[in-house]
Formats: structure tokens, C-alpha cells, sequence
């Protein structure tokens, strides 16, 4: 088994164990095996006394992903996820791992260097060019432990962990074309750190990034690569933004242009998050945006389009869907946020002379949440009435809807899918599960939860053709039902309420296959005995 180590630029050693199968920040111990890098870092050297940590750590916990193919190979695959060395402490960075052999065996894994020397590396999310070279877009950001554990934001020089960088970057490292060794990075741009935006200064939060390149060499605009984020000012009113480049054959890239500001429906006085962007074969580059509304009490939130039709210049903007219920912030019965609200693919295939686009989002109309689906013929000028992705018959949560257009067109849905009860007390499988380890959850009474339902998680995919008639059933992803309590880290401080277990996760294709990456704390034969959150890498044929 693979197993990673890092230097944290924040050490904290708060343990919420035994209970719920915490056991804190490990010291690496010589565990690491997979040749990266174990630090200290470069960008580390500025850090102030009691930064970084005196020695590695050990990563334990693998929560959000993200999963790419490369269009020069179609059998090498990386995947991107937040990889936790305390989940108490909600202490991570980004990790990688990689396969030559669709998916068949990961041999070479580690983290994403460049980006050490802030306290956290955030939302795992990745892009191939059209030469094989691999771009992760990161979100590095700083804080600080107050005495009672919980994240302090202020930017002070006395107080951050390291007041030689910036407190918050949006910022690029690239994995180039036949790279094999885990520490094959190219991190800097012009000599420096690649930054797309750089933050110094609190009331101007980003957040959300994510990435697409233009891998069409008969597109107006091949090469150009598309950095999308949200700045947040105050708490809910978020700003998207997008910057642009031309990638290089070796895995370069020219200058970043400034943030080009995107536009906005009327009636989102508290702007707008999750951007998604794809290219069409054309150039012409989409990406929804989800708008909630906090002065309602997060009851309702609109989905809407963006769309250039020069290469990122200028944008038009259109809704998608108005009256979306939003569901739980918390979903019933335990302690996990949820997750973004929409997911959007786009299929490279005409439909009625255009290239189709697809949007599916969580809708909590019913008092549960359940997984809707919406296509557009017309470059999003209307959208066909929604369906309902997820088949269970009993009502349950079914959320984090995932969104891919396969090479032929066809449309998968994937999503966590909670209709299937945990283990039972006695069996075999809640052993593996790990139930008896669930002790604390103020979200449900009876505990350990064995035969709870609307409780533990699965991940399921539906798949449809173009015009959205589904391709049988719901297909269940993962091959055990798993506690989403176990090992969960907590986003603001050990005995704070919320947890985790990511925003998404991935869903790419290619070979006639869906490549999925979803979390686990299940020990499967064997191989997770401490219960962690650990990444399952579904494959399944494509109807």
C-alpha cells in the first residue's frame, strides 16, 4: 500500500479519538513510500517560530476528488484530492494519483508541490492540455489555531504561520507530458510561485476554482486555458471571475491575464458561486453559476449560464432554473455539510444543430434532496422540464449530483445515494463498516446507528442518450455502504459541529468506460482497519 507524508506548515495535535475513529495528527515515522518530496519547503522559509511542523506527517484521510484523462493517452488518468493529515483540525493539501493503465493499478502517487507553505491547499480539480501536460488549479490559504482550536483568519504577520506569502492564491502547478516521479512538477511561472490572483487582505475571500483548457487544435482558441473563481466579500456575496493563458507544448504557459469580472442574472444581489466551465468543439466556452439566497434563509437559489464566443473576452449571461428548494445545509441524521449545488457537462456531438448542454442539481422540493437533470438544444436559450435522476423508492437524500458527456454522447449522472440502510448489528459488514466506532453524533439519537436509514452512503450513476432517455437503472457504484461519521473532518474546530465528507467528486470517460472517484470509510479486505476516508475508483461500462 501507498502511503504519503508531508511537512504541514501548521502542526496541531488535538485528537478527537477513539470515538468515531479519530486519532489525530501522526508523525510520519518513515512510513512514506512513494518518493515525493517530505519537506520542509521552499515557500516554508519565511514562516514564523512554531512554523511549519518540525517532521512530516502522516496523511490519513482522503475526502473530495477530482479525476482527469489525457487526450494524447487515453489510458492515463490523474486524480486530484484533499488529503488530510488532520482531520480534527481540518489540516490539509492536495494529493495525486496516477494510472498508465485505465485505472487498472495507480503505481505513482504523492502530493501536489509548490504550495506548502500555507496552512491549507483547497478544492482538488485538475485539466489536461492537448500535449498531455496536466494543470491542478489550487486554492492555498492561511489560518491560524486559536487557544480553543478553532481557525483564526486574521492577517497578521505576528499571528499567520507564514507572513512571506500571501494569505490566500489562487495559483497553478503543472505536471508535464511523461513525467514519472512523484515530485515532477513544474511550480513557478517566470522564476515565481504561479500565481493567477494572489489575496492580501481579509474581506476578499476566493474560493470555488476550477479549470478547463481548450484541447481542440482546430478550435479559434486551442491552448487557451480558462481559471475560474469566486472572491467573497463578507460571507455569502460571491464575485466570479475568470483569468486566461495559452498553454505551451512543454508545460509552460504565457502570463495570466487579469480577472475578468463575469456577468450575473438580475436578482442575485448576493452574486453568484460554483463555476464549472467547458469548451465546445467551436471555442465557445460555458459554465454555470449557482446563485443562494441567505436573506431567505438559504431557501431558494437559481442555476444560470455563462457563455464567450471569444475565447474568455466578453460574456453573455441566461438563467437556467429560478426556483430551485434548496436542500438541507446539513442533511437529516448526521453531521456532514453538503455539497455544491449543480454540476453542468456539455456533449461534443450536435443535437438539432448544436452542441447539447446538460445541468443537474440538487433539489430539496420534496423535503428530501433528490438529483434533477435539464438539457438544452439552442446554446442554452431553453432547457427541457427536469427529471429525476435517482429511481430509490423509498424517499431518502440523494446528493452531490456529478455531471459527464461521454465521447458518444451519452450522459451520465453520478451521486451519493443514501437509500440503502447501514449494516446491522452482528453482521459481518457493520464490522467492516466500522458502526460500532460511530459514538457521537448530536444529529441522531440512537447510536452506534446500526440499521439506521437516511444515514449511511453509497454513490450510484444513471446514465442517459443525448436527448435524456434513460439507459436503464441507477447503477450502484460502490460495492459497500459506508458511515459518513467515521473519520470526518470538521471544517471550524474538533468539537464544532459541522463535518465533512467533500463538495464532489469526480466522474470523467473514455474507452466506452465511466471513471468515478468517490470516499469510503469502509475496510475493504482489509486494507482500512482504522476506517478512514479513502478514495474508491469506480469503472463501469458505458450502456
Amino acid at each position: 500500500m501507498r502511503r504519503t507524508c508531508y511537512t504541514p506548515e501548521a502542526p496541531f495535535f488535538t485528537s478527537n479519538g477513539p470515538a468515531n475513529a479519530y486519532s489525530g495528527m501522526t508523525a510520519c515515522a518513515g512510513a512514506a513510500n512513494t518518493g515525493e518530496d517530505l519537506g520542509p519547503y521552499p515557500t516554508q522559509a519565511g514562516s514564523n517560530p512554531g512554523y511549519p511542523a518540525a517532521s512530516p506527517m502522516l496523511v490519513k484521510d482522503h475526502s473530495e476528488s477530482d479525476i482527469r484523462i489525457d487526450p494524447t493517452n487515453n489510458r492515463h488518468l490523474i486524480a486530484s484530492v484533499k488529503w488530510f493529515v488532520s482531520a480534527e483540525g481540518y489540516n490539509h493539501i492536495l494529493g495525486f494519483y496516477e494510472s498508465f493503465d485505465g485505472g487498472a493499478s495507480w503505481p505513482v502517487q504523492g502530493h501536489v508541490p509548490g504550495y506548502e507553505g500555507w496552512t491549507d491547499n483547497t478544492d482538488p480539480v485538475g485539466a489536461f492540455d492537448r500535449y498531455g501536460n496536466y494543470y491542478e488549479l489550487l486554492l492555498p490559504y492561511q489560518f491560524f489555531y486559536n487557544p480553543d482550536d478553532t481557525h483564526n483568519f486574521q492577517i497578521n504577520p505576528n499571528r499567520e504561520p507564514n507572513p512571506s506569502q500571501p494569505a490566500e492564491v489562487i495559483s497553478v502547478s503543472v505536471r508535464p507530458h511523461g513525467a514519472g516521479a512523484a515530485n515532477q512538477w513544474i511550480t513557478t511561472h517566470n522564476g515565481k510561485p504561479d500565481f493567477v490572483a494572489p489575496y492580501d487582505s481579509k474581506g476578499r475571500e476566493p474560493d470555488k476554482q476550477w479549470i478547463a483548457i481548450d484541447t481542440n487544435p482546430n478550435s479559434p482558441f486551442a491552448d487557451r486555458i480558462y481559471a475560474m473563481w469566486v472572491v467573497f466579500t463578507g460571507p455569502y456575496t460571491a464575485h466570479p471571475y475568470v483569468a486566461i493563458a495559452q498553454a505551451k507544448p512543454d508545460g509552460t504557459h504565457t502570463d495570466w491575464s487579469a480577472p475578468i469580472s463575469l456577468p450575473q442574472v438580475s436578482g442575485t444581489p448576493q452574486g453568484a458561486s460554483y463555476l464549472l466551465p467547458h469548451i465546445a468543439p467551436d471555442g465557445s466556452v460555458y459554465t454555470t453559476l449557482a446563485s443562494e439566497s441567505p436573506a431567505h434563509k438559504f431557501c431558494c437559489g437559481q442555476i444560470f449560464l455563462d457563455a464567450s464566443k471569444d475565447g474568455g473576452l466578453t460574456w453573455s449571461s441566461t438563467p437556467v432554473k429560478t426556483d430551485i428548494a434548496l436542500p438541507a445545509f446539513l442533511p437529516a441524521n448526521t453531521t456532514f455539510r453538503d455539497g455544491i449545488l449543480e454540476t453542468f457537462g456539455l456533449g461534443n456531438n450536435k443535437v438539432n444543430g448544436h452542441y447539447p448542454l446538460y445541468v443537474s442539481w440538487e433539489d430539496g422540493a420534496t423535503g428530501v434532496s433528490n438529483v434533477l437533470l435539464v438539457a438544452s438544444y439552442d446554446e442554452g436559450a431553453t432547457w427541457t422540464p427536469p427529471i429525476k435522476v435517482n429511481d430509490n423508492a423509498t424517499p431518502v437524500d440523494e446528493f452531490q449530483p456529478n455531471l459527464d458527456v461521454a465521447a458518444n454522447g451519452t450522459v451520465s449522472v453520478a451521486f451519493y445515494d443514501r437509500r440503502l440502510p447501514c449494516p446491522t448489528a452482528g453482521t459481518d459488514d457493520a464490522v467492516r463498516a466500522g458502526i460500532a466506532l460511530d459514538t457521537v453524533n448530536p444529529a441522531y439519537a440512537s447510536l452506534p446507528p446500526y440499521g439506521a436509514t437516511n444515514y449511511c452512503v453509497n454513490a450510484s450513476i444513471q446514465f442517459y442518450t443525448p436527448t435524456l432517455a434513460a439507459k436503464g437503472n441507477n447503477i450502484r457504484l460502490t460495492a459497500h455502504t459506508w458511515d459518513p461519521q467515521l473519520s470526518a473532518p470538521h471544517v471550524s474546530c474538533p468539537t464544532c459541529l459541522t463535518t465533512f465528507i467533500g463538495d464532489y467528486f469526480g466522474n470523467i470517460s473514455a474507452n466506452g468506460k465511466a471513471y468515478t472517484t468517490s470516499v469510503s470509510t469502509y475496510n475493504e479486505n482489509g486494507t482500512n482497519p482504522a476506517h478512514h476516508q479513502q478514495q474508491v475508483i469506480a469503472i463501469v461500462s458505458i450502456p
